[in-house]
C-alpha cells in the first residue's frame, strides 16, 4: 500500500515538472519569433503581443514589459472564469516570454527579408504558442477578455478574438505603413496554422462511421487489415424505417485512404463519414499488432 500511495504522489509531480518544461520551452520559441523574426521587420501578431509591439515601437520600452503588464490584468480578471491551474501556467508561460523577449531584443535579426520573417517568425511563434497551450497555459489575454464579453455580447469566443486580431493588424497598417499590415496577416496566418497542427498533432485522430448492408465484413477487414478495434450500433433508417447496423471506430489522418479504400473494395455504395478529433482517451484506440 506504501508503495502505491508514494507512486501516486509521485506521478503529480512528474506531470507538473513535464508542463513547466513544455511551457518553458514554447514561450521560448515565442520570444525568438518575435525578437529575432517579427518585431526588428515590424510585422506584428495579433492579441495582446501585437498590441505589445505597437506600445513598444511608439514609446521606445521593452516589448516585455508591455507582454506583461498587458496580460497581468486579464489573468486577475479572468482567474474565476479560467481556474488556477491555467491561471498559474499562462502567469508563467508570459514571464518567460517577457523575460525571453528582453534577453533577446540586442540579438540582431536573422533576416531583414519581410516575407522571410513572416514566415519563419509566424511558424516558430505557432509551435511555440500550441506547445504552451497543449500544456495547460496561454500567453495572451485576448481569449481570457473573449469569455469575459461572451456574456454580454451575441457572439462566439472564436468571433470576438477574429474582431480583436483584425483591429489590432489593421492598426499596424497606420503605424507601420500597409505593407507590414499585410505582412502580418500572413505571419498571423502561419501561426494561426502551426497552432491548430502543434495542439492536435501530426497524427490527428479521426472518427469513421460507416452504414452498409456489408457491415460485418467490413468491420472484420478493418480489425484485421487496419488492427484498429470497431464498434457496432444499431440504427434505424428515417426514411425507411429498417433496421441499420452503424460501425464505429478511431484511426488516424494516415489511415484514412486504406480505409476508405477497404469500404470500397467491400461496398462501393455504403455510407461513409470521417471527422476530427481533438482528444482520444480511454478504450482501446491503441493499434493492434497486425500479424
Amino acid at each position: 500500500m506504501g508503495e502505491q500511495h508514494h507512486q501516486h504522489l509521485k506521478l503529480p509531480k512528474l506531470e507538473v515538472l513535464r508542463r513547466i518544461l513544455f511551457i518553458t520551452i514554447g514561450a521560448v520559441l515565442v520570444s525568438v519569433g518575435l525578437e529575432i523574426f517579427l518585431v526588428p521587420n515590424h510585422i506584428i501578431d495579433g492579441g495582446i503581443v501585437g498590441i505589445s509591439i505597437i506600445a513598444s515601437h511608439l514609446t521606445n520600452l521593452p516589448l516585455g514589459i508591455f507582454l506583461f503588464m498587458l496580460n497581468l490584468p486579464f489573468l486577475i480578471l479572468g482567474y474565476k472564469q479560467i481556474g488556477k491551474t491555467f491561471a498559474m501556467s499562462t502567469l508563467y508561460g508570459v514571464s518567460v516570454m517577457s523575460i525571453g523577449t528582453y534577453l533577446l531584443h540586442p540579438v540582431r535579426p536573422l533576416t531583414e527579408e519581410y516575407f522571410l520573417a513572416a514566415t519563419f517568425g509566424g511558424v516558430i511563434l505557432g509551435v511555440g504558442v500550441g506547445m504552451v497551450i497543449r500544456f495547460g497555459g496561454s500567453l495572451d489575454g485576448t481569449e481570457i477578455i473573449a469569455i469575459l464579453f461572451n456574456k454580454r455580447l451575441p457572439f462566439s469566443v472564436g468571433e470576438i478574438v477574429m474582431f480583436f486580431n483584425l483591429f489590432i493588424l489593421c492598426s499596424a497598417g497606420f503605424v507601420f505603413g500597409w505593407d507590414r499590415a499585410m505582412y502580418s496577416l500572413v505571419a498571423y496566418y502561419i501561426a494561426f496554422k502551426l497552432i491548430d497542427i502543434t495542439i492536435e498533432g501530426f497524427e490527428e485522430s479521426k472518427s469513421v462511421w460507416i452504414i452498409s448492408e456489408e457491415s460485418q465484413q467490413i468491420g472484420e477487414a478493418i480489425m484485421d487489415r487496419l488492427g484498429r478495434g470497431v464498434t457496432y450500433l444499431h440504427g434505424e433508417g428515417g426514411f425507411s424505417g429498417g433496421q441499420k447496423k452503424v460501425i464505429f471506430c478511431v484511426i488516424t489522418r494516415l489511415e484514412e485512404a486504406k480505409m476508405k479504400s477497404i469500404v470500397h473494395e467491400l461496398d462501393p455504395v455504403a455510407f461513409l463519414a470521417v471527422g476530427n478529433i481533438h482528444d482520444v482517451k480511454g478504450g482501446r484506440f491503441k493499434k493492434r499488432d497486425i500479424h
